[in-house]
């Protein structure tokens, strides 16, 4: 099985900067694509970006030029830098990542991103 474990969550003011971290232990080979979701409250979980292992990146279009992923393979770790954060990035953010070893993905318990007004 594969483990995820994000931080870097908090409370931020509209304009501010977070960078979460996801780092994956466990059987980590065979890890394909990583990526992160995030689920507001009342909404759908919704992907934001995801990065395959050689470094291609896909984003959702309401943060692109704001957010960017990336990844380290050594240290089976995802990142996402998130600059000028908006109230509507509100919401849970999950780390996922897809095993090719397991056939499935698997999620991390989430990282609460907060942005006021």
């Amino acid at each position: 099985q594969v483990q995820l474990v994000e931080s870097g969550g908090g409370v931020v003011q509209a304009g501010g900067s977070l960078r979460l971290v996801c780092a994956a232990s466990g059987s980590t080979f065979g890890i394909n694509d990583m990526g992160w979701y995030r689920q507001a409250p009342g909404k759908q979980r919704e992907l934001v970006a995801i990065i395959s292992r050689d470094g291609i990146t896909n984003y959702q279009d309401s943060v692109k030029g704001r957010f960017t992923s990336s990844r380290d393979n050594a240290k089976n770790t995802v990142y996402l830098q998130m600059n000028n954060l908006k109230p509507e990035d509100t919401a849970v953010y999950l780390c996922y990542c897809r095993s090719g070893a397991y056939g499935r993905d698997f999620w991390g318990q989430g990282t609460q991103v907060t942005v006021s007004s």
